[in-house]
């Protein structure tokens, strides 16, 4: 397993490394076909009570389990809550703010 990613300080160019790393282990492991970082990290806006939101798409629709093991590793790995968002259940108005500042991996 790769490395774990202490999230103490850490701004969204530190997470999006850190994804770039892991992410063929993601894309074999659960079908990724890419990540973004959207929300307060990406605004520098985060707290210490922040989750990291990702904007996911998949090249296979996962089983909801398999969503759920991605989300819980990505926490594990990156040390930080994260909330993950498949890009193809965005709604109009509220994904229109989130694509305008996503940060693709």
């Amino acid at each position: 397993m790769a490395r774990r990613f202490a999230a103490k300080a850490q701004t969204a160019d530190v997470f999006a490394i850190a994804l770039r790393e892991i992410l063929p282990d993601l894309r074999e492991r659960y079908n990724v076909s890419s990540l973004g970082l959207f929300g307060s990290y990406v605004r520098g806006e985060q707290t210490p009570r922040s989750d990291l939101d990702l904007l996911v798409e998949f090249d296979v629709a996962p089983s909801l389990f398999t969503y759920i093991d991605l989300r819980d590793e990505l926490s594990h790995r990156l040390g930080v809550s994260v909330d993950l968002v498949m890009k193809t259940a965005l709604r109009p108005h509220i994904g229109r703010r989130i694509l305008a500042e996503v940060i693709p991996v």
